[in-house]
């Protein structure tokens, strides 16, 4: 064989030994940066979309989003909540599932752990909300259930406030600024985070005529001559006179028999009130002579609405009360709280100079 014919035999030899096989390890290293970068397409999505976008142990679990809120706000709300274990696998799915809006469903949304971004996303734009307890105490004034309720509910307590005084709005439901007090029955309700004021004022407004329909109260108002809110208001009294359930009646009976005989109430609380003195630790000429309409002691009859909430035992010692002729009572003299009843002004003299000089021996 020629030289020249075994070179060139001699060199394509050579070439299909090392050329091919280092042409399929470069395919080979092709395909496998295809699968790679396949891979993470697919797997993108994947992990966007099925494995858990809540951490198993969530620092908290509720997320509040505020009414208003952009999407970027209850993103940041949830990183910082620690409820998302990757903002950007959220963000995409948030998009493609059209969760991204201009205006957010607010609410408090309760948070399980594990939760995969698709159900968490799924919740979230349902609105499925998780109520609050809000526990309603005996408040003495609008401002200060105003001050109650801002603690559970998302406006301000200025916000209620500012809606408590609406005359307006509280004539369309039959009350006034003088009467709202009568609106609400203390309790443990469940709201929705974000209701408003007026949406509050309107559910306290069916619970009350719940109450109302109830144990035949409206009937045993009726059967007293007084109204539901002037049930209310003498309720109040009581409420302000006795911290012992037991009396209660008691004292109701009293003052339905000064009303009834056309004597003024001459109620403490009512003093106390009209001078907006709530820390008084005793009554004196200063709040019986205060010129008030709240002044019992000045003003017979009611006073133009209650003084405070009323509890629900303070109501029903009014719709049941006592049936006695007692027209007087004062503190007894101890420490129990409790009072001593007269049918007599001379009785009652006896019973207030026993507390007075109790009261001195105290060193009060």
């Amino acid at each position: 064989m020629p030289f020249t014919a075994f070179f060139v035999t001699k060199t394509k030899k050579h070439f299909f030994e090392h050329a091919l096989p280092m042409r399929k390890k470069m395919l080979g290293l092709a395909l496998l940066a295809a699968l790679v970068a396949g891979a993470a397409v697919v797997w993108k999505p994947l992990k966007a979309i099925y494995l858990s976008g809540v951490p198993s142990e969530p620092a908290r679990r509720y997320v509040y989003i505020p009414t208003g809120a952009t999407f970027e706000q209850v993103v940041d709300s949830l990183m910082s909540g620690g409820f998302l274990t990757d903002r950007e696998s959220f963000i995409w799915l948030a998009e493609k599932m059209k969760y991204r809006r201009a205006e957010m469903r607010p609410g408090r949304f309760e948070i399980q752990p594990g939760w995969s971004n698709r159900r968490l996303i799924q919740h979230l734009r349902a609105g499925e909300q998780a109520p609050v307890r809000l526990v309603l105490n005996v408040e003495r004034l609008p401002e200060d259930v105003a001050g109650a309720v801002a603690q559970f509910l998302e406006p301000d307590s200025a916000a209620f406030a500012a809606t408590f005084y609406d005359a307006a709005l509280l004539e369309d439901m039959g009350y006034t600024p003088q009467t709202l007090m009568a609106l609400f029955i203390p309790n443990t309700y469940e709201f929705f985070w974000n209701t408003t004021p007026k949406g509050f004022l309107e559910r306290m407004l069916r619970e009350n005529k719940a109450f109302w329909s109830k144990n035949d109260r409206l009937k045993k108002a009726q059967a007293l001559g007084l109204s539901p809110v002037e049930v209310f208001t003498l309720a109040s009294i009581v409420e302000r006179e006795t911290n012992v359930d037991s009396e209660r009646p008691t004292i109701a009976g009293v003052y339905l028999n000064r009303l009834r005989a056309g004597m003024p109430l001459q109620a403490d609380p009512t003093c106390v009130f009209a001078t907006r003195d709530f820390e008084a630790r005793r009554v004196t000429q200063y709040h019986t002579t205060f010129d008030s309409p709240y002044n019992t002691y000045l003003y017979k009859g009611l006073p133009p609405g209650p003084i405070s909430m009323a509890s629900i035992s303070s109501l029903d010692a009014v719709l049941q009360a006592e049936k006695h002729n007692y027209l007087f009572f004062c503190a007894r003299p101890d420490a129990s709280g409790t009072h001593a009843f007269a049918e007599t002004y001379a009785a009652h003299l006896i019973n207030a100079r026993r507390f007075q000089e109790w009261v001195a021996r105290q060193g009060y």
